[in-house]
């Protein structure tokens, strides 16, 4: 039996992806060596703004998201204009050049939703992490996050 003990390569988080216009996806990015840039409030507000200007260029449509000190949880439904590749390429960018210093590692997760699957769960669960981590007591409490149901 082999012992796997190595980490997926930025390559290797390539594998099979699709990209595919009007799917959902759950994307989730982390800082460079995971440092906690977004516990700046400024920083945090940065990338949710650069998201909902994704929102507004047809890119992505934003039904949920978490922004934590190291990472972000995005659930997003695919635009036409850009594919998947793109539209994080271009979200990680913007938010690097208008923070003013490199935000995020390469490569990020993403996951296609499945039409069996129930968005607002997967989204209660995104938003919840806060809870998880210890950030807060009531998710409520957290300023950084935001779903389409609420």
């Amino acid at each position: 039996m082999p012992h796997i003990t190595e980490k997926p390569h930025t390559k290797d988080l390539r594998k099979g992806r699709v990209s595919e216009p009007g799917r959902i996806y759950v994307i989730t990015t982390v800082t460079s060596r995971r440092q906690p840039l977004f516990r700046d409030f400024l920083a945090a507000r940065t990338l949710i703004q650069v998201m909902m200007e994704h929102e507004r260029a047809g890119f992505a449509a934003t039904l949920c998201f978490v922004v934590m000190p190291d990472h972000l949880h995005w659930m997003m439904q695919l635009g036409e204009l850009k594919n998947l590749g793109e539209t994080i390429q271009a979200l990680k960018s913007l938010t690097s050049k208008r923070i003013g210093l490199p935000v995020f590692q390469k490569g990020y997760y993403d996951h296609a939703v499945r039409k069996e699957e129930d968005i607002k769960n997967l989204a209660r669960y995104i938003v919840a992490n806060p809870l998880r981590a210890g950030l807060v007591g009531n998710v409520n409490d957290y300023p950084h996050w935001d779903a389409v149901w609420v």
